[in-house]
This record gives C-alpha cells, sequence and structure tokens, in this order.
C-alpha cells in the first residue's frame, strides 16, 4: 500500500460532496465556526483601518494622547484577532474530527456486513488503508483545510523583503524579538507532537481491531456479531476522538498565543516606529506600508501548510471511500423475510443444490446435491480436498447462495430468510479456531453476547476449558493475546467449543480439528466434543475415526457430488473411494472399526 502523501490525487473534487452527510447533523457547530472565521476575520481587516486613524488622527495631528489611545485600540483589534482565531481553529477542528469519526464507523459498519464474495477480490490491507489512511487525509479537508484561505510562499518572501527595504530598523528588531515569541510556542508545540502521537496510536488501535475483525469475518458472521463488533469498534474510535480533541485544545492555544505574541511584538515595534515618525526619522505612510507587509507575513506563514495537492489527495481518498461504500453484500435478506419457526428442531434439506464460487465460475464447487439431516442425527462428511465438504458449510450458513435448488432449515429456505435469522440457529467450530485479542470470558461469551458470569463458565465447563482458564494469571479476566497466542492449540479449540456450547444452537457445524494436537489435547477436545453435540443436529467434516464411528450416518463427497452414504462397514465394503480414504486417514489396521479411538 502507497502512503498517504503518494497516493492519487482526485481528477475532480466532487467526491468531497459525499461528505455533506457527515456534516449536516453538526450544521449548528459548523455555523458557529463561521461565525468565528467571519469575527476573526473582521478584526484582520480592522487592523489596516486602525492603522488609517492612527496616521490621521494620532500622527498628522501630533497629539500623544490619541496615539496611546489608538496602540490601545490595535492592540484590542489583534486580540480579537488572536481570540476569534483560536475558536474557528477549535471549532472546525473538533468538526474534523467528529466527521471522520462517524465516516470511519459507516465505514466499518457496512464492510462487516459483506459477503465472502467481496473478501475474495479485495485484500484486508486495502480495507483497512481506505478505513485509516484516507479518512485521515479527509480529515485535513473536513477540518482545518475549509477554515483557512491559501497563501502562496511567494507572499511570504516578498513580503519580508519589503519590510526591510520600508524599515530596516524595525525589521532588524522584530528578528530580535522572535526568539522571545517562538520560545513559548515551541514549548507548546511540544506538547502538541505528543498528543497527535497519542492520537495516531488510538487510530491504530482502532484499525488494529478492525483488521482483527475482518481477518475472522466468517465467524464474525456465523455467531451474528456485526452488532457487537461495531459497538466495540465505535468505542475505539470514540477513544481516538477524545485523544484528538485534547490535542485540538493544544492546537488552538498555540495558534491563539502564535497570533498574539506575533501581533503583540509588531504592535512594539510600531510604537517605537511611531515616536520615530514624530522625531522625523520616518513618514506615516512608511509606517502604515510596514504595518500592512507585517500583516501579510504573518497571515502567509500561517497558511503555507494548507496546499491545493493536501486537496487533490483528499478528493481522490474521498472516491475510494465512496467506492467502498457503495459496494452491496450480494447476500441480504428479501424485503419480506420468511420467519424460521420456534423452537428449532435443526432439520436440514439440500434439495438439487449446485454452486460455483464467483471467482471461479468455470466449475462447479457443488454439483446437483441432495441430502436430508434429520433433527438430532449427527452426519459425518468425509472426501478428498476439494470435494465440496467446506463449501456445504458456507452454504448452510448462507455465506453464498446456490445457483439452483435451495437450502431449506426447519422447512424454511434459507434464502427468503434473514442471513442473521440463519446463522442464529448454528454453531461453528471451525477447524482453524478464532480467538479475538480480549479475555477469556469476552472469548466464550462472543457465543451469546449478555450472558453472566455464571453461564459462562457452565460453557467452560462442559467445554472442559475451566480447569486450564483458571490456572490463567488473571483466570477468566486473562488476555489472551491477538488470535490467542498465549493459548496452546487444545486450549484455543476448547474456547470454540465453549463458545458454541454458550450459543446453544439446534445445528452444530463441525470442521473437526483434533488431528494436529497431540494425543492428550485430541482425547480432551473429544470428550468436550461429544459433549456438545448431544441432542444437537450435527454435520462434521470428518477427520478422525473415533468420530466416523459415532455418527448415524457418512456421507462420500467428491467433486461437489455425494458419491455415497451409509454406515462405517459398509461403506468399507462397497465403495473404493471410502476404502481408500479409510486407508489413508484412519490407517489400515483400523479401517474396518477393530480397532477405536
Amino acid at each position: 500500500m502507497t502512503e498517504g502523501a503518494d497516493r492519487p490525487k482526485g481528477s475532480s473534487l466532487r467526491p468531497l460532496r459525499a461528505l455533506l452527510p457527515y456534516i449536516r447533523p453538526y450544521a449548528g457547530i459548523l455555523g458557529l465556526a463561521i461565525a468565528a472565521l467571519l469575527l476573526a476575520s473582521a478584526a484582520q481587516l480592522a487592523l489596516p483601518v486602525a492603522v488609517r486613524y492612527l496616521i490621521d488622527g494620532g500622527l498628522v495631528a501630533d497629539d500623544p494622547a490619541n496615539i496611546n489611545k489608538y496602540f490601545l485600540g490595535l492592540f484590542a483589534v489583534a486580540m480579537a484577532f488572536g481570540t476569534f482565531a483560536a475558536l474557528r481553529f477549535y471549532l472546525v477542528s473538533w468538526l474534523g474530527e467528529r466527521v471522520v469519526a462517524d465516516l470511519r464507523n459507516a465505514v466499518y459498519r457496512h464492510v462487516v456486513r459483506l459477503d465472502p464474495t467481496f473478501f475474495e477480490v479485495t485484500k484486508t490491507g486495502e480495507v483497512l488503508s481506505r478505513l485509516t489512511t484516507d479518512t485521515t487525509l479527509i480529515q485535513s479537508i473536513s477540518g482545518t483545510g475549509i477554515s483557512f484561505a491559501l497563501r502562496a510562499a511567494l507572499n511570504l518572501t516578498g513580503a519580508t523583503v519589503m519590510l526591510a527595504v520600508t524599515s530596516p530598523k524595525l525589521t532588524g528588531m522584530i528578528f530580535l524579538l522572535v526568539p522571545l515569541v517562538i520560545v513559548p510556542i515551541i514549548i507548546i508545540g511540544r506538547r502538541v507532537r505528543v498528543l497527535s502521537r497519542a492520537s495516531q496510536d488510538r487510530i491504530a488501535d482502532s484499525s488494529g481491531l478492525a483488521g482483527e475483525t475482518l481477518n475472522a469475518i466468517a465467524t464474525v458472521q456465523a455467531f451474528t456479531m456485526e452488532n457487537l463488533q461495531g459497538e466495540r469498534f465505535a468505542d475505539a474510535v470514540r477513544k481516538a476522538f477524545q485523544t484528538g480533541v485534547r490535542r485540538i485544545r493544544f492546537r488552538a492555544l498555540l495558534s491563539g498565543m502564535a497570533i498574539l505574541f506575533i501581533f503583540g511584538a509588531i504592535t512594539f515595534v510600531l510604537w517605537v516606529g511611531t515616536h520615530a515618525v514624530i522625531r522625523g526619522e520616518m513618514t506615516g505612510g512608511q509606517l502604515g506600508q510596514f504595518l500592512l507587509y507585517a500583516i501579510f507575513v504573518a497571515t502567509s506563514a500561517a497558511a503555507l501548510s494548507e496546499m491545493w495537492g493536501e486537496v487533490q489527495r483528499a478528493a481522490g481518498a474521498m472516491e475510494r471511500i465512496v467506492e467502498l461504500l457503495e459496494s452491496k453484500p450480494g447476500i441480504q435478506a428479501p424485503p419480506d423475510p420468511a420467519m424460521l419457526p420456534e423452537p428449532g428442531d435443526g432439520r436440514i434439506a439440500l434439495e438439487k443444490v449446485s454452486f460455483r464460487y464467483p471467482s471461479r465460475p468455470e466449475s462447479l464447487a457443488i454439483d446437483s446435491l441432495d441430502l436430508e439431516v434429520a433433527s438430532g442425527e449427527t452426519l459425518a462428511i468425509v472426501g478428498p480436498s476439494g470435494a465440496g465438504k467446506t463449501t456445504l458449510f458456507q452454504l448452510l450458513l448462507r455465506f453464498y447462495d446456490p445457483e439452483s435448488g435451495c437450502i431449506k432449515v426447519d422447512g424454511v429456505d434459507i434464502s427468503q430468510a434473514a442471513p442473521e435469522a440463519v446463522r442464529g440457529r448454528i454453531g461453528l467450530v471451525p477447524q482453524e479456531t478464532v480467538i479475538f485479542g480480549t479475555t477469556a470470558k469476552e472469548n466464550i461469551g462472543y457465543g451469546r453476547p449478555g450472558a453472566s458470569d455464571s453461564e459462562i463458565k457452565a460453557a467452560a465447563e462442559a467445554a472442559a476449558a475451566d480447569p486450564f482458564i483458571r490456572q490463567l494469571p488473571e483466570g477468566y479476566e486473562t488476555f489472551l493475546g491477538e488470535r490467542g497466542t498465549r493459548l496452546s492449540g487444545g486450549q484455543r479449540q476448547r474456547i470454540a467449543i465453549a463458545r458454541a456450547i454458550l450459543k446453544d444452537p439446534p445445528i452444530l457445524l463441525l470442521d473437526e480439528a483434533t488431528s494436529s494436537l497431540d494425543a492428550e489435547s485430541e482425547r480432551v477436545v473429544q470428550e468436550a466434543l461429544e459433549h456438545l453435540m448431544q441432542g444437537r443436529t450435527t454435520i462434521i467434516i470428518a477427520h478422525r475415526l473415533a468420530t466416523v464411528l459415532k455418527a448415524s450416518r457418512i456421507v462420500v463427497m467428491d467433486h461437489g457430488r455425494i458419491i455415497d452414504i451409509g454406515a462405517h462397514d459398509e461403506l468399507v465394503k462397497r465403495d473404493s473411494l471410502y476404502r481408500r480414504l479409510a486407508e489413508l486417514q484412519f490407517g489400515e489396521g483400523r479401517m474396518y472399526g477393530l480397532v477405536a479411538d
């Protein structure tokens, strides 16, 4: 991925119009920011007027009393300018932070609802980049970018040269005063940089959470946890927003102090210059000219960072975000979704189901498959790699819709039901267990948000996970590390089983993952699986003989088709493919069921 500074520029600014719906809820804040901008501009424009009155009413009239009065007035105008400029900066920057926070939430909530087809063709890193880097570029437009007019470096250089031409003595005095102005600004600026780093860290936290969720999108959707993950991400974004607001406060203070100190120094130098005019050392016109150039220097320096290229890059970033927001999930609930009967008994029927992956349209992954699974039945599926076993699970979870035929759960065609309702009836224990970077309690509670501590503990006990969880440093409150790095493979698997037990679904999809475990972990996990399967309709992608022997029926699949269905002993005798698989997977001496695992 390219960095933000190297991103292509937008061909037009029209994509920035998509920000309007996110700005509109904060029209009041925007109105206040515009009012502050107008007042700050009015104060700035009043400075030349104050100079004119100073020259005409003070210098020409040769009235020292009026001179002091006008200088007080000039300083008051400078204070007003600094105050309203700081207020404008704070309000507009707050608006920028808020708009970007809302935009990130909208993008995230949209992405976690997209189906696997989207993630087949889109890299997760690209999604995260749009969620973080692109929105950061947009922040400069929705925030400070719309509050400043562009200034050119030529204006700063030219005004500085003309200051020296107008009065070298006063210009030299300004440069002598620069350290007195710069030192306080540097001190506050360091604090701003610290808060800027903290703000980026909080943004990185939200990006990390998003990356973790997107890498486990199948588990998120299988447990219908899109809303829960959305709330967790919103909390991370809220913390980033609060850190950003603290940074804005110091930036506003920095801006106000810079303006106040700069114009205070200019006012002091002009006071010295005015007395020089009285003494005949310079004319009133030269003094007024010096003042105008000094103002040009100050205002030009403040706007140098606002470049047109940044606006164009932000437009390009918004264009990419709009593309993401306009992506529609292929799997959606129909306008009037069918209701699944309550309570569910877990009956499954597949009728002439055929399916091709969108990324591989040339080959059938499932070919005219017919299958019925009775309530409470345990069905094992075996077959070589590419037979369609995992595809069958994805169709049952409605991550994809069949090309033809239909899948029914409890007598209802799942294509006519809401995906969340279908997935709410199904528990999934995948082969590669997903553990989130949070506590053991929250990982198990993912199966049913809002479950009590006692229910979570009971699920852990049923999954044989309670003993090792209690031995963790903080028990159920122990942070398990990203992807569960603090746990062994068997422990992660038992957490996943506890999660499914807590969900208590009528249908269980089990991609058995005991083959890669050691003998002791395999025994414990197998016992937990047997407890989980009791009283549920269970479909298992079988890797172990123990599972095959205990299944009510065994389905042999190859190339998306059902080759045979039967019991282990029957299939060994009559089906050559099953016999070969049994020899390879289970061991020749055990394939006839003479030795149990």
